[in-house]
């Protein structure tokens, strides 16, 4: 494995919450957002709340520009983040986990615990110059952030949906050229 696996998962959450914002929204109700808080094993404080919801919500913008930023652009927005939190990284152990990283306190905000999840994340993607593992999904018509940890780099689309479109497409294109 090329990173530990809190950045994988703290990575993998950060995509998909700055993919949510991609049409069509999926992140709109409090019971999208309880989903992604099991799907992606958080701990801690979850209120259940549409004002809990909106502060996840807008986490996506600040979250889109550091995973599309240059490294050094990336370098000050994780430094911005964690001091805006005032981060202090401690390993903590708790239910089935093993040792791992927690910046924040546990009854810390949601959407803080995500973006210092990913803040800290980002720094073993910047320490190893591996920024190149995201990218923007490679259909034309979407936007998407691409979080390719396979061992060849071969991950070019987002979603599952934008892989088969683009898969029928160029299918579409041969078969009319044959």
């Amino acid at each position: 494995m090329l990173f530990a696996d809190d950045t994988v998962a703290a990575m993998a959450a950060a995509v998909e919450l700055v993919n949510s914002a991609e049409e069509p929204d999926t992140l709109t109700e409090i019971a999208q957002l309880d989903a992604f808080f099991d799907r992606h094993g958080y701990t801690g404080r979850h209120v259940h709340t549409a004002a809990e919801l909106a502060a996840v919500r807008a986490q996506r913008a600040p979250l889109r520009r550091l995973l599309t930023a240059d490294r050094d652009a990336a370098v000050d927005l994780v430094n911005g983040i964690l001091a805006q939190h005032r981060a202090v990284p401690q390993l903590v152990r708790h239910d089935d986990l093993d040792y791992h990283i927690h910046a924040v306190p546990p009854d810390a905000p949601l959407e803080v615990r995500i973006a210092v999840e990913t803040a800290m994340a980002m720094i073993d993607l910047i320490r190893a110059d591996e920024l190149s593992r995201l990218a923007i999904c490679a259909d034309d018509t979407c936007e998407g952030i691409v979080l390719d940890l396979s061992r060849n780099r071969s991950r070019r689309y987002c979603s599952p949906a934008c892989t088969n479109r683009n898969a029928v497409a160029a299918y579409r294109a041969r078969k009319a050229v044959g």
